[in-house]
């Protein structure tokens, strides 16, 4: 295998390392209604992974399967608005009895990255995703802004959650999705 073949692989890996932990388990949200969170989701702020540290206009996009399964596209660009757009296409498995807040992220197989919803309001508009290991965090709306109120309740939560919230890096959007 050529070294630009290994370098997608090694920065997967580096970004699911450590997917299971000694770390204290994060808490999920009660209930998601699985159907109802599909869609797209803009990034608004992230601790991002290796791939993720420059992205732009980034979007997580949804869709069930028919096997039930989740399909995901991330779309993003790297490190300006003119930048090409990257993709990446994990496939999500909800954890049973987990009431649909708990997914296996799959980037590689059999390797399933953990991915709870840490945080959903009613409506479905606003959302965080988490990991126990505190290492990664996804805050995502399905507009490209929030209001300044909502963000720093956001961040509230972060820190309660654990996050260092220093970590944090807010996403530029533009507010055309990258396609």
């Amino acid at each position: 295998m050529s070294i630009r073949a290994l370098v997608p692989l090694l920065a997967v890996g580096m970004m699911l390392g450590g997917c299971s932990g000694n770390s204290r388990p994060i808490p999920p949200v009660a209930h998601v209604d699985v159907p109802r969170f599909m869609g797209d989701w803009y990034v608004i702020a992230h601790i991002p992974s290796r791939p993720e540290r420059e992205a732009f206009d980034a979007v997580e996009s949804y869709a069930l399967r028919p096997d039930g399964r989740i399909q995901t596209t991330f779309r993003y660009r790297k490190g300006s608005f003119q930048a090409p757009i990257k993709t990446m296409h994990p496939v999500g498995t909800v954890k049973p009895g987990t009431n649909g807040a708990e997914w296996g992220m799959q980037f590689i197989w059999p390797i399933q990255a953990e991915y709870v919803i840490v945080y959903l309001d009613a409506d479905y508009q606003q959302t965080i995703v988490g990991r126990s290991k505190r290492d990664y965090m996804w805050l995502m709306a399905r507009t490209p802004t929030i209001s300044e109120a909502d963000y720093q309740a956001a961040m509230a939560r972060l820190a309660r959650l654990g996050y260092d919230l220093s970590q944090v890096r807010s996403v530029p959007q533009s507010g055309k999705p990258a396609r």
